[in-house]
């Protein structure tokens, strides 16, 4: 993807000491577990004849997209904010049982989304096309297991700061249907505030769609 960004001032910047303490961590992502209830958005789904993921990762786009926090990255060492954060999720080959990493631009309406993706998804042959650009959400979805924590691959770059997001089986419980959630963020620019805002405002989606 390509989107727009501002450079951030960072003499003004009311986040720059917290970002030019983390930014050089070892390690400066952090990951939290939680879990949300999908039971009503699950039967909309249904009735509306829309596939769970494409339709899950629009709605945790979306709510992303809302969150400031989220839409910061570093570009060439220096602080950026982009306009808006586009998707790139793991696709799998059921009959090679490899997986391929898809990215499909965010869309106004979940219909255009969950069309363009699988689209996008049916038509790509490559496993990997090409560098991923970090004005992304990565999304890992993994729908064989629930989970209660999980962790990442880390390629050692301190300025990485695209937000992982993932999922896991979900189970039934008090008659709700409960799904293992996952956001993995840069200290730098995310706190755990900003994803609890984040992970209620997902849920207020799912309960309201």
């Amino acid at each position: 993807m390509s989107n727009h960004f501002t450079p951030v001032d960072e003499s003004t910047w009311k986040r720059a000491v917290h970002c030019s303490v983390f930014r050089n961590y070892v390690e400066p992502a952090f990951c939290v577990s939680t879990e949300l209830d999908i039971t009503n958005f699950r039967e909309k789904l249904r009735a509306r004849s829309l596939p769970f993921t494409f339709s899950l990762i629009f709605a945790v786009t979306k709510c992303a997209n809302e969150i400031e926090e989220f839409r910061y990255r570093f570009v060439d060492g220096k602080v950026v904010l982009f306009d808006r954060i586009d998707t790139s999720f793991s696709c799998m080959n059921p009959e090679t049982e490899l997986f391929k990493v898809v990215t499909v631009p965010m869309k106004d309406t979940i219909e255009e989304y969950v069309s363009l993706a699988a689209e996008t998804a049916e038509m790509q042959e490559e496993y990997f096309s090409g560098p991923m650009g970090n004005d992304v959400f990565i999304f890992s979805p993994i729908p064989w297991i629930s989970f209660t924590h999980i962790s990442h691959t880390n390629s050692g770059r301190k300025d990485q700061a695209t937000p992982l997001i993932d999922w896991g089986k979900y189970f039934e419980r008090d008659g709700r249907l409960i799904m293992p959630f996952s956001v993995q963020a840069h200290h730098s620019f995310v706190d755990g505030f900003h994803v609890g805002k984040l992970v209620n405002s997902i849920q207020n989606f799912l309960d309201a769609f």
